[in-house]
This record gives C-alpha cells, sequence and structure tokens, in this order.
C-alpha cells in the first residue's frame, strides 16, 4: 500500500468514527427526548364512595327489618369511561386524561347509593347475595340522564330512579334534578357529585320506608297511591 492510500485509508477511518461519534449523541438525545415526551404526570384517581362513619356495633348485626337490591347503574354514553369529562360550554366537553374515577362512573354511583341507603336505612344491599326468607327486598333502579361537571360552577345530576318491593311488586318512579354548587378544581367536583347523590339516597330511602310501612298495615286500601315521589 503506497503512502497516498494510507493516508486516504486513515482519513476514511475518521470520517466513520466521526459520524458514528456524532449518530451516537444523536441516539441519545432523541433517546431523552422520547422519554421525556412519553413520560407524563401520574394520574389523580377519584371515587364517590367512602367517607361513611364506621360503626361502633356489634361485629354481628341483628336481622335488618328490610333489605335493598341495588340495581346497575345506566348513564349517558359520554361519560361511560374512567376520565373525568368536564363541560366548558353548552356544546363542549373537556376529557381530562390525566383526572380519573377510581372505577367506571356507573360503578361508583351504584356503590356510593348503596352504601349511603344502606346507611340510612340501617340495612344492606343483597344485589349480589341470597335474600333470607321473611324480610321484604326493595329493588332500587336509576337511570342517570346527566351527569355533568362544571369546573368553578356546579355539578348536576339528572336521574329517572325508581322502587320496587319485591313481595308485591308495588313500584314508585321519580326523577331528581341536583345541581350542587362548587369552587375551582377536581376535588370540588367530586364533592359536589358526592352532594348531590346523598340528596338523591334522601329521596330513595324516604320512599323505601313509605313502601315498608304501608306493606306493614294491611288496612289500607289496596288502591291507595304507592308512595308520592318527594321534592328534590
Amino acid at each position: 500500500m503506497n503512502g497516498y492510500a494510507s493516508r486516504r485509508t486513515m482519513s476514511g477511518v475518521r470520517s466513520l468514527l466521526a459520524f458514528l461519534a456524532a449518530f451516537g449523541a444523536w441516539a441519545g438525545l432523541t433517546g431523552v427526548a422520547a422519554l421525556s415526551a412519553c413520560s407524563s404526570p401520574p394520574s389523580g384517581f377519584y371515587t364517590l364512595v367512602g367517607g361513611m362513619p364506621l360503626s361502633t356495633g356489634r361485629a354481628t348485626a341483628p336481622p335488618p327489618a328490610l333489605l335493598i337490591d341495588v340495581a346497575a347503574v345506566d348513564v349517558p354514553a359520554q361519560i361511560a369511561r374512567t376520565a373525568f369529562v368536564v363541560h366548558t360550554g353548552a356544546n363542549r366537553v373537556n376529557v381530562l386524561e390525566q383526572t380519573r374515577w377510581a372505577s367506571l362512573p356507573a360503578d361508583e354511583i351504584r356503590q356510593a347509593l348503596s352504601q349511603e341507603l344502606a346507611q340510612r336505612l340501617d340495612t344492606f344491599d343483597v344485589a349480589r347475595s341470597p335474600r333470607p326468607a321473611g324480610v321484604p327486598v326493595y329493588r332500587v333502579t336509576v337511570s342517570v340522564q346527566r351527569f355533568e361537571s362544571w369546573p368553578g360552577s356546579h355539578a348536576l345530576i339528572d336521574a329517572v330512579w325508581s322502587v320496587r318491593a319485591l313481595a308485591d311488586q308495588t313500584v314508585v318512579t321519580c326523577r331528581s334534578v341536583v345541581s350542587e354548587p362548587v369552587s375551582a378544581g377536581n376535588t370540588a367536583l367530586v364533592v359536589g357529585h358526592r352532594q348531590a347523590l346523598q340528596q338523591i339516597s334522601a329521596s330513595l330511602a324516604d320512599v323505601i320506608r313509605t313502601l315498608d310501612a304501608k306493606a306493614r298495615a294491611p288496612r289500607l286500601s289496596s288502591t291507595q297511591s304507592a308512595a308520592p315521589c318527594p321534592a328534590t
């Protein structure tokens, strides 16, 4: 190999090494940028369930006077996701992918109503359990028409609900539209929805008590109205 060829070979090697070094630096920076782009703030999870005081009674409670059966809740398709859906205008919503419900809203609502009713009526939910004989059961069905979250304004729940006495199939169907004012922030929206569900639970409990009282009073006329819808 002559001197000219040797110099060309060395120059080619240096060029190749420089290219590899530059490529490695570029690949490293690209990898860091990609990791930065892929990484995102941790999701915040919220629930409508919980917050009830713990019972101080006996571990085994006496049989309740009545039982509840809270069915699966229907919700609009727009909110049938764990991500928060917030309203920003009459025809506009934002989906907050980093702010989520702990479970699907339909499950959150059902569990919250079940917990609230069990507390108010001193009973428990037998929706997924065998029912003991001789204890009246009241089935609760809820269809949410609107579940709106307006940051810094209000949280609204519009629901059609019914209570059915399984013993005689007496049914009461009502509608509740509850709007709770809220301050800014996602936590305030969750609190607002919880308060709305508490109001709906109070109405449900009133109807269940009325139906149960009339079922235990056979002297009432069979043509008498079952129970009025509570004012909401």
